[in-house]
């Protein structure tokens, strides 16, 4: 008879002005023994990056969850946090028979459960869990922060230090702030003022980039100028593929280029200049070549993405 699985759930990202809050959930192998997990809190980032790796590689099971910014503004963080649980929790494989959560108030969709306040110190599988969760939410805040670079994200992830809240007052938010979160709602930007198409199509390859980031991608550069050939609006990594992206912004019925319109001398061009990105950075994976339209409504942003959508054929 098999002792019962139990998993430790945590969570990374509750407190933060932006970006999304991550949980995990671990099981840990009691077969697999390591030292280490009892002062997750106290580690340096360095110590918590070899554990990560030394969980993922030992533990039974490890599930993450992600809620993202629409999500926290839309219901609220607490909502969005316990979201993000369930679905760390929904991806364990195997299931666990016992959920062993940290904090308090927190109630699961699972038969087996209980609350312990601080138990990221007391017990094992939450350090666990703890270390997963803030590893891999400081790793997406470091993706934001290409994207995104005048916020300071690689330094601060989200939280609102001294210099987050100056660039928030400089910058104005970013698509990626909590703007249900008070200091973010007085620095909102006016949509309205993007009337100009360069304004609109910088941050449409940023809306696209952050799309890219939420669904897993890694981004290895925006806005590439290669030699004479023009321009790569993103180069992403998918696994072991290079996703050379081009995006399509547009403002229905005023301005904008629907995707259908790369005709063959821009994807030419596109193409020479993803050749020319490949040999200056050594690169000789797979390429793909996607299109992203991003077209702004009264509503808000649509993001339609299209992989392989542009080919030599």
């Amino acid at each position: 008879h098999m002792a019962q699985l139990v998993a430790g759930i945590d969570e990374a990202g509750r407190g933060p002005l932006a970006g999304p809050v991550v949980a995990a959930a671990v099981i840990l192998d009691q077969e697999r023994p390591f030292e280490g997990l009892a002062d997750s809190k106290q580690l340096t980032a360095k110590r918590r990056a070899a554990l990560y790796d030394v969980i993922l590689d030992r533990a039974l099971a490890v599930g993450i969850g992600e809620s993202q910014r629409a999500e926290i503004d839309r219901r609220n963080i607490f909502q969005a946090t316990i979201t993000a649980m369930q679905r760390a929790v929904d991806a364990l494989n195997p299931g666990p028979g016992h959920l062993l959560i940290d904090g308090k108030n927190i109630q699961l969709d699972h038969p087996s459960q209980e609350t312990i306040v601080d138990g990221d110190e007391t017990e094992p599988a939450i350090s666990a869990a703890s270390i997963v969760a803030k590893v891999h939410r400081d790793r997406l805040m470091a993706e934001y922060h290409k994207v995104y670079p005048e916020y300071g994200f690689d330094r601060h992830k989200g939280y609102g230090t001294k210099a987050h809240m100056q660039a928030l007052a400089d910058h104005g938010a970013c698509p990626i702030h909590r703007q249900s979160f008070r200091p973010v709602k007085q620095h909102l930007p006016q949509w309205r003022s993007l009337k100009d198409r360069r304004t609109l199509g910088r941050l449409g390859e940023r809306l696209a980039a952050t799309y890219l980031i939420e669904n897993g991608y890694t981004i290895r550069d925006m806005n590439y100028h290669a030699a004479r050939l023009g321009e790569l609006d993103i180069v992403a990594g998918c696994g072991a593929v290079t996703v050379i992206c081009e995006v399509k912004s547009q403002v229905p019925g005023k301005w904008g280029e629907p995707e259908e319109q790369i005709g063959i001398k821009k994807r030419d061009r596109i193409m020479a200049a993803a050749r020319h990105y490949c040999a200056e950075k050594g690169i000789d994976t797979d390429v793909r070549f996607d299109v992203i339209s991003v077209k702004f409504t009264k509503a808000g942003p649509g993001i339609t993405h299209r992989p392989g959508a542009i080919h030599a054929d």
